[in-house]
C-alpha cells in the first residue's frame, strides 16, 4: 500500500540524515582540487604531521561552523547540504538536505519532496518531512531519532553512528590523515579565493573507526563485518587548511559494492553561532513509534536503512 511504502521511505531517508549530518562534520579522496582551486605560490616548510597536528586543535577548539556539502553514495544516492553545525558540546545544527540522484531521491519524491530540514542536538536528531508524510502521521511534520535508539537499529555501525553523533567535529578528517601514517603535503593552493595547504593520504575505514571512536569489541567487530559486507575497505582522504590552521576543505573517496562513495564539505564563518533547538513536541513523532507501525523494533535486524522502494 502506499501509506506502507512512504512509512518505509521515512524510516530510511531519517536515517541518511543521520548520515548527512556525519559527513558533513567529518568528510575527509583523491581526485583533484575542484574547477575553483588553484594552486598558489610559495611554500611553507613545516612537515605534514606537524602542520596538521596545529590544523587538529585549532579546529576543534574553533566549535561552529558554516558547512557546505556534497556526498555522493553509489546508486543509492547523491545530496548536498548545507547549514551551520557546532561541535563543542556534542553536534549541534540544522542542516538543509537535498537529494540530487539515486533511489533515495527517487524514494524522497514518493513523500511530496526533495529535500528535507535536519537538525541536530546533544541527545537526538530530528528530521521534518513533507506533507505527504504528515497526513499520515496525524499531522506531524518532525522525527525525533534519539542517539541510544539509532545505536540499537543497525548493530555495530548504529553505534559507530551513535559515537560519532555525539562525539563528531570538522577535524576528524585530520585526525583521521594524522592516524593513518600515509599523509603528505600535494601543495599550496587557493580554495574559493583563501590561501590553503593541501595535504592527501590513505586509511584504512575499519582501523581509522576502532581509534575515533569509543565502541566495544563487540561492536567494532560487529561494523567490521558490515563494512566489509558494503565493500568499504579503504578511503582516500585530502584536506585543505588555511593560514590559521582551521579546515577549509575536505574530501574523500572510496568504492563501495554499490559503486563510488564521495564526499566534498566546505567549511567556512568559524565560530558562528548555532542555536538549535528541539521542535514543537506536538508536530514530532518519535522514530520507535514509526517501527512499531512497521512492525519492527530497533536491534531486530530487520531495521537497515535501504531504498526504501519498498511496497
Amino acid at each position: 500500500m502506499k501509506s506502507t511504502r512512504v512509512r518505509r521511505v521515512t524510516l530510511s531517508i531519517a536515517l541518511v540524515s543521520a548520515l548527512a549530518g556525519v559527513a558533513a562534520c567529518s568528510s575527509g579522496s583523491s581526485g583533484g582540487s575542484g574547477k575553483d582551486d588553484k594552486a598558489a605560490q610559495g611554500t611553507t616548510h613545516v612537515s605534514p604531521i606537524a602542520a596538521l597536528q596545529s590544523a587538529e586543535k585549532s579546529t576543534d577548539g574553533a566549535d561552529s561552523a558554516r558547512i557546505e556539502s556534497t556526498t555522493s553514495l553509489g546508486t543509492l544516492m547523491s545530496m548536498k547540504s548545507g547549514g551551520s553545525m557546532g561541535w563543542g558540546s556534542g553536534l549541534t545544527g540544522d542542516m538543509t538536505i537535498t537529494y540530487t540522484g539515486g533511489s533515495m531521491a527517487e524514494a524522497m519524491r514518493k513523500t511530496g519532496s526533495t529535500s528535507i530540514q535536519a537538525r541536530y542536538l546533544s541527545d537526538a536528531y530530528y528530521t521534518k518531512m513533507g506533507e505527504t508524510f504528515a497526513k499520515q502521521a496525524g499531522g506531524k511534520h518532525w522525527i525525533k531519532c534519539a542517539y541510544d535508539d539509532l545505536a540499537k537499529l543497525a548493530g555495530g555501525s548504529g553505534a559507530f553512528l551513535k559515537d560519532q553523533m555525539q562525539n563528531n567535529s570538522p577535524n576528524q578528517s585530520v585526525k583521521l590523515l594524522l592516524a593513518s601514517g600515509d599523509v603528505k603535503k600535494v601543495g599550496d593552493e587557493t580554495v574559493r579565493g583563501e590561501k590553503t595547504t593541501h595535504y592527501a593520504g590513505t586509511v584504512n575505514v575499519s582501523d581509522l573507526a576502532a581509534k575515533s571512536s569509543h565502541l566495544t569489541a563487540s561492536q567494532l567487530a560487529d561494523m567490521k563485518k558490515q563494512f566489509t559486507q558494503a565493500g568499504i575497505t579503504t578511503e582516500d582522504v585530502d584536506i585543505w587548511v588555511n593560514g590559521k590552521d582551521l579546515l577549509v576543505k575536505a574530501v574523500s573517496k572510496g568504492e563501495l559494492s554499490s559503486g563510488t562513495m564521495s564526499s566534498t564539505t566546505y567549511y567556512s564563518d568559524y565560530g558562528v553561532k548555532v542555536a538549535a533547538v528541539a521542535p514543537p513536541a506536538g508536530d514530532t513523532t518519535d522514530f520507535k513509534d514509526l517501527l512499531k507501525t512497521q512492525g519492527l523494533t530497533p536491534g531486530s535486524g530487520d531495521t537497515s536503512s535501504g531504498s526504501g522502494t519498498t511496497s
